[in-house]
């Protein structure tokens, strides 16, 4: 069973930075991929970004060249988000991907299995 836990969000003001992590533990030989995927009231979960291998990537158009995701080649992935803007707020949240097709394809969040709990990002103007 793989487990997820996030840490960094907070209240920021627009223009300012932020770093995510996310700590994997429990089965991550499993892991193919992972991915930061967020949420606000309302709307579906939408993908920001993804690494698999270390080094492939993907980002959402929103957020390419804001945000840039990484991992330390052992257990934590980050994502280190840059000229935050107010429609940046969301809860976001860390994915494990365990197959090639999640790994990819575009990022959907029903093909992602294990999940962290959701850490808050709130960019006021």
């Amino acid at each position: 069973q793989v487990q997820l836990m996030e840490s960094g969000g907070g209240s920021v003001h627009a223009g300012d930075s932020l770093k995510l992590s996310c700590e994997v533990s429990g089965g991550i030989a499993s892991v193919q991929c992972l991915a930061w995927f967020r949420q606000v009231p309302g709307k579906e979960r939408e993908g920001v970004a993804r690494i698999r291998e270390h080094s492939l990537v993907l980002y959402a158009p929103s957020v390419d060249g804001r945000f840039y995701i990484s991992d330390d080649y052992e257990n934590t992935v980050y994502l280190q988000m840059n000229s935050l803007k107010p429609e940046d707020t969301a809860v976001y949240y860390c994915a494990a991907g365990l197959d090639r097709r999640t790994c990819t394809e575009e990022m959907t969040a029903h093909l992602y299995p294990f999940w962290g709990q959701g850490t808050q990002v709130t960019v006021s103007s």
